[in-house]
């Protein structure tokens, strides 16, 4: 049996628990019994229900890569032992590879959430001027229809003056 081309609800369905519970649309396609990419994103765009309960579950999906972060940043990071030349302990370190390799899993799924939930997870942006240089609103058709109320003035000016 190939892999599955038509659309069933059952399939969609946990497609949509797998990407919300934090796995990749990739992981997914790789299990015999998933459809391709390709055919997934076909789906999409034929079903506005599976779009929008995949747009759900990829908002989730955010949500669980937070909770991953905090996982991720509470374990126990792996010690190394410091041993002499006859094998007595001289002191315990810190595997930096062991942390550089958590931090880039934890950048990895911080950037995901940011991008999947940029309003609870991206960082926030504000506008604001300081005393020098406030913010100012600027209303193009304003200034341009006072632009034409001053040249209309000028020509009746210049007219009268004639």
């Amino acid at each position: 049996m190939g892999r599955p081309t038509i659309f069933s609800q059952q399939l969609a369905d946990i497609i949509c628990i797998r990407i919300a519970e934090g796995e990749s649309l990739r992981e997914i396609c790789r299990d015999d019994e998933m459809p391709e990419r390709v055919t997934i994103y076909r789906w999409l765009q034929a079903d506005p229900d599976f779009c929008n309960h995949y747009t759900r579950a990829r908002e989730d999906q955010a949500d669980t890569l937070a909770d991953e972060i905090i996982a991720i940043a509470d374990e126990q990071p792996e010690v190394i032992a410091v041993l002499d030349r006859h094998g007595a302990l001289i002191e315990h370190k810190l595997d930096n590879a062991f942390l550089q390799w958590q931090k880039n899993r934890i950048d990895a799924r911080k950037w995901t959430a940011m991008k999947l939930k940029p309003k609870k997870y991206g960082d926030r942006q504000i506008l604001a001027g300081d005393s020098e240089a406030p913010l100012a609103v600027q209303n193009d058709a304003m200034d341009i229809l006072a632009a034409v109320v001053k040249n209309l003035e000028l020509k009746r000016q210049t007219a009268n003056e004639e």
